[in-house]
């Protein structure tokens, strides 16, 4: 698959896809005889899992730490599996905070929703 057909699949740009290439976000990609880019089946699972991760937030530097384990084969199996606790830990306590967020959001709004409701009330009150 060329990167126009990644980078519409995914709704990345093909500069962010040579960005994370380049950083050796996604293992180097395979290039034809014109230079031209072909992602393999292998280089798409890589293209959606950083994906994934970037869209719930981890960091580029545990990405490129996760990669460089992955490359250097089973002997980094506890040290990734570590990394990925760890981030997932972050993420968890993100969420919690969101959560926390979210709340006072709602809350600030059914402020919003009840303040003409309650004039509406105190004016009938004094009719």
């Amino acid at each position: 698959m060329r990167m126009a057909e990644v980078s519409a699949k995914f709704e990345l740009s093909q500069d962010t896809l040579r960005y994370y290439e380049r950083i050796g976000l996604i293992p180097p990609v395979n290039r034809n005889n014109n230079g031209i880019r072909e992602y393999t089946e292998d280089n798409l699972r890589w293209v959606e899992f950083i994906k994934c991760m970037r869209s719930a937030g981890l960091p580029i530097e545990a990405l490129i730490e996760y990669v460089n384990l992955f490359q250097k084969g089973d002997v980094t199996l506890n040290a990734r599996k570590e990394l990925l606790i760890e981030q997932r830990e972050q993420l968890r306590l993100r969420i919690e905070e969101m959560v926390e967020t979210l709340g006072r959001l709602d809350s600030k709004i059914e402020n919003y929703e009840q303040s003409p409701r309650e004039k509406e009330k105190a004016l009938s009150r004094h009719e």
